[in-house]
């Protein structure tokens, strides 16, 4: 009976415990456990800066200067004098032609000339000596006009025969092929043994200057209109032709290491393609830059001297167009539309929604809505890169333990 009665107290106290228990936690308020912290966001303070506006432009690679060597007389190819694909320089000799039927041409053209000034000096004296007998009337005034027309026509003789005579010389110099400016020459066209300029010029060889090269560019027409109307409201000023710089790159992908200069914009839009041609120049070397290579380049158009700039990740973009996440004086946060079309590098170039002192969040923006408290600090785009290599260092340590524990 005593054991009996010791287990109801026991229950009885149990109960009563139990009972206060849920009293005590019925009279806890909830703020006991405290509110969780406003979340931690990066931002940047947009300030403006002078930005050179730069368009990436398609285009293919030409030689400053192209030389087709042609045969300019006719005749037998005897020696090739270069090498292919090697360079030369203006003057350096090519081909010879077989020069003995020049050379025989020049000699009767040499002699046709001694007897024109042969004939020519006859005349000469004999018109001399008739000057003084027709004042006395010895010789008619007819043998007379006779013999001075004779003298003019052996001077006429003698002028035609030096004329020939320069054209054998020519001819003959022309049989000695040189090239007409330094540059790298291609193929062989002919070989030794082959006839050229018969009927036509014979096209030898091909010689190219390039460096330095031009690239020939293609932009829109739209693109240009629209550029020169930002230039006249005063939005943009032009980087100017001798001030415009242009950097390229290869068909790889690569980045060539020397800059260039914009020397002429077209006047004409191909009605075609609606585009304006642009050429640049590039100083090429090593000559790694070759003819006909297809190439993009970016060329600085014009200057913003009051551009604001905000990180690519900052903008955010929906059906209603772009916005970013602005930090007001008391840390809240508010959406701001903004208009940014134009990407340049990592940025987005903002020409309406912010100003200069505005706080943009560029991290941490899956953590704040509009209206929330946030706590801000200035983004560090070092240390926010440092974090994506973190895990994968972390993989690489959780392989290398498991490779030790098979091991074992």
């Amino acid at each position: 009976m005593n054991s009996v009665s010791s287990i109801n107290r026991l229950t009885r106290i149990t109960l009563a415990i139990a009972v206060l228990s849920a009293v005590a936690a019925c009279g806890k308020k909830p703020d006991a456990q405290g509110a969780p912290p406003p979340p931690g966001v990066s931002f940047i303070t947009v300030a403006p800066e002078r930005l050179a506006l730069t368009t990436e432009l398609p285009g293919r690679l030409e030689a400053t200067r192209i030389a087709e060597i042609r045969a300019r007389t006719a005749g037998i190819i005897l020696k090739r004098s270069f090498r292919e694909g090697s360079d030369v320089k203006s003057g350096e000799v090519l081909y010879r032609i077989d020069p003995a039927p020049m050379q025989a041409a020049y000699e009767s053209a040499q002699a046709t000339l001694a007897r024109a000034e042969a004939n020519l000096t006859t005349a000469t004296l004999k018109a001399q000596r008739y000057k003084p007998l027709v004042d006395v009337n010895a010789v008619s005034k007819q043998e007379y006009d006779d013999t001075v027309a004779a003298q003019k026509q052996a001077a006429a003789d003698v002028a035609s025969a030096k004329a020939a005579r320069q054209t054998a010389s020519l001819n003959l110099g022309y049989a000695t092929v040189t090239s007409p400016i330094s540059g790298r020459i291609g193929k062989a066209l002919v070989t030794e043994g082959a006839l050229v300029g018969q009927g036509e010029a014979t096209q030898l060889a091909t010689v190219q200057q390039i460096d330095p090269i031009y690239v020939n560019l293609t932009q829109s027409s739209t693109d240009i209109l629209k550029l020169q109307q930002a230039m006249k409201s005063g939005q943009l000023q032009s980087a100017g032709q001798s001030q415009a710089k242009v950097t390229l790159k290869t068909e790889d992908g690569s980045t060539y290491p020397q800059s260039g200069k914009l020397l002429f914009s077209d006047l004409t839009v191909d009605p075609t393609t609606g585009s304006v041609t642009l050429r640049a120049e590039f100083p090429n070397p090593d000559h790694s830059l070759l003819p006909g290579m297809y190439v993009r380049a970016k060329l600085e158009q014009a200057v913003n001297d009051s551009a604001l700039t905000v990180p690519q990740q900052a903008v955010q973009r929906d059906l209603n167009g772009s916005s970013v996440f602005v930090i007001g004086a008391d840390n809240k946060v508010a959406v701001r539309p903004v208009k940014a079309d134009t990407a340049q590098g990592d940025k987005w170039i903002v020409t309406d929604g912010l100003k200069s002192g505005d706080k943009v969040i560029v991290d941490g923006l899956q953590k704040v809505k509009p209206g929330a408290v946030v706590k801000p600090s200035p983004w560090n785009p070092t240390a926010a890169a440092a974090p994506a290599a973190a895990p994968a260092a972390a993989s690489t340590g959780a392989s290398a333990a498991a490779a030790a524990s098979t091991a074992k």
